[in-house]
């Protein structure tokens, strides 16, 4: 059994990695041209800047003893991290190392859509270091390690409600106050590739089984109810979001059904391991409802989330958080009279906007300070296009030209 699990883990953690990608196609195709390969870089990037990181001290800090707030230093460098499986069929701790460091590269790329078009390249470097030793290390040890303290009061986030999405949801909208509007858009631009949207939507939706079919660590049954339930919620979220559309404006736009299927995504993340199928369309509708919604109330907002990270991240990963309370198979959930893992998570929840919310504002806070660095691009920057600004390339060059 020992194979078994291994095979599966290595190809889930492979899974969970082409999900950066897609997330970069998904974002780079809702941005204007002449921000496109800035757009992807921001997701591309995280895999070199936190996979050395998580090498370095991000596992340690993160899952390697210590108390119920932080692990310890003991295993920096990876330092005695065994290769061998564990007598009792468990995979090798190098390769839980390799699973959990794919969460860590995608969250803080799943940020970069609140701030995109206008956010320095170089700051945001800097901000990759220092958000996933700050923010997602602790969060992550509090909610998975075995001594976490939201662990510890019966908390449920299979695989990342707390941890991935929500944390990425108040963190971009926190980046997306501070760094300011973008110059002359008013309310949103117009995607420039839905083909990249819904390539970026594809592979997201295929990684995602490695995601949370593989959270469980092993090649079971409940890695398939895992994966079941997942594609339930996010076919159901993504058909409860083109016919909100349709009602609103009698179009069923690729852009609204791809959203709505992330949506989905998010909300079952936590859930993926603790409800049945039938929980799942419950998570997946009540998913495409509010995530439609928060959409539409955020642009009434002055805040300028581009790519409504905060609506479908945020809000998705509360809902699901709190919907694993509420449909939690065996009788354990609010449905059935059962208050203890709702209420645990509640109290996650909570706890998670509380601390990303507030370092988060922190470090943006001190990136903007500090002498060289900065939030925002310059206005002729910003206005002639990141691509060529930062990284001196262009998407799409015409025949002929320099």
């Amino acid at each position: 059994m020992a194979e078994a699990n291994i095979a599966w883990i290595m190809v889930a953690s492979a899974l969970v990695l082409l999900m950066t990608p897609g997330l970069a196609f998904f974002y780079g195709g809702l941005v204007r041209g002449k921000n496109v390969v800035s757009t992807l870089m921001y997701s591309f990037i995280s895999m070199g800047v936190v996979s050395v990181i998580w090498v370095l001290w991000g596992y340690t800090l993160a899952f390697e003893g210590g108390n119920e707030f932080l692990g310890t230093f003991d295993a920096l460098g990876l330092k005695d991290i065994s290769f061998e499986s564990g007598e009792d069929g468990s995979i090798p701790p190098a390769l839980f190392v390799i699973f959990q460091m794919m969460f860590a590269i995608i969250t803080p790329a799943l940020i970069t859509g609140a701030f995109a078009e206008r956010f320095k390249f170089s700051t945001y470097l800097v901000f990759l270091v220092l958000w996933i030793t700050l923010v997602y290390v602790p969060i992550a040890h509090w909610v998975w390690a075995d001594d976490g303290w939201i662990l510890g009061i019966g908390a449920a986030d299979f695989a990342g409600g707390t941890v991935v999405h929500i944390n990425a949801g108040i963190a971009a909208i926190v980046a997306a106050g501070l760094v300011g509007r973008r110059r002359n858009v008013q309310r949103g631009v117009e995607p420039h590739n839905v083909p990249y949207v819904l390539l970026g939507a594809g592979l997201l939706w295929f990684g995602w089984f490695g995601f949370n079919a593989g959270s469980g660590l092993a090649a079971d049954g409940v890695a398939v109810s895992a994966f079941l339930v997942t594609n339930t919620a996010a076919a159901v979220a993504g058909l409860i979001w083109v016919i909100a559309e349709y009602q609103q404006t009698g179009k069923m736009s690729g852009v609204g059904f791809a959203t709505g299927a992330v949506a989905g995504l998010v909300a079952i993340t936590p859930a993926a391991g603790n409800v049945g199928v039938m929980g799942s369309m419950g998570v997946g509708a009540g998913a495409g409802v509010l995530t439609f919604l928060a959409v539409r109330y955020r642009h009434k907002l002055k805040i300028d989330d581009a790519l409504e990270v905060f609506a479908v991240h945020g809000i998705g990963g509360i809902w699901g958080a709190l919907a694993t309370g509420i449909f939690a198979a065996s009788g354990a959930g609010l449905i059935d009279g059962e208050v203890d893992i709702f209420w645990a998570n509640l109290r996650a929840v909570l706890a998670t906007i509380a601390y990303s919310g507030l370092f988060t504002f922190v470090i943006l806070k001190v990136l903007d300070i500090v002498p060289g660095l900065g939030l925002r691009a310059e206005e002729q920057e910003e206005d002639f296009g990141l691509d060529v600004s930062f990284h001196g390339e262009r998407a799409y060059v015409s025949d002929g030209a320099d």
